[in-house]
């Protein structure tokens, strides 16, 4: 694996891109145990003076557990080549099986978390905020709230201070 680190502030980036269009993962633990989920909701920007990642876990999700009870989580980025083992990683629950092995990546471990050797984009994050839950009577346009979450599984969000950025440019798609 070669990654190299980058200053965040030289990145050249879109994020309305990288968390629509492209594939990411939600990963926290340690090397005893982890787990991993995909995300496609989040944002990235300035708060508190500080460059951070906003990441968002439905309460019923595994990977919430881990990110609740360590200190740091990562974001990472994944060409479309990996789309089948993303889709797996967010369809499964870390609870039942064990997707990680089923997915075929490979556990990157780095400053007490994890990521995956087979990303392009690493954002690892020490948490700022911690987990508090999205209030459905907030909503200004309550079709939202009926169409985002039917069951009321209303979200956590999470502030996490980027504190390196890892990337790899032979995995990222070239077209």
């Amino acid at each position: 694996m070669s990654f190299e680190e980058i200053n965040v502030e030289s990145l050249k980036i879109n994020p309305f891109v990288m968390f629509n269009n492209e594939w990411a993962l939600l990963s926290a633990g340690n090397v005893e145990k982890f787990n991993t989920m995909t995300i496609s909701w989040g944002d990235m920007g300035i708060m508190w003076h500080k460059p951070v990642v906003t990441v968002f876990t439905r309460p019923q999700r595994y990977t919430k557990e881990f990110v609740d009870a360590h200190d740091l989580f990562t974001v990472s980025y994944y060409s479309s080549k990996y789309k089948n083992a993303l889709e797996l990683l967010g369809s499964k629950s870390g609870r039942d099986s064990d997707k990680i092995t089923e997915s075929a990546l490979t556990p990157y471990f780095l400053d007490g978390t994890v990521a995956f050797v087979e990303a392009h984009t690493i954002f690892v994050c020490r948490k700022l905020y911690d987990g508090q839950q999205l209030d459905g009577s907030k909503f200004v346009n309550p079709e939202l709230d009926s169409e985002m979450y039917p069951d009321k599984d209303y979200h956590y969000f999470y502030f996490g201070e980027i504190e390196k950025v890892l990337v790899n440019e032979k995995h990222r798609d070239s077209d």
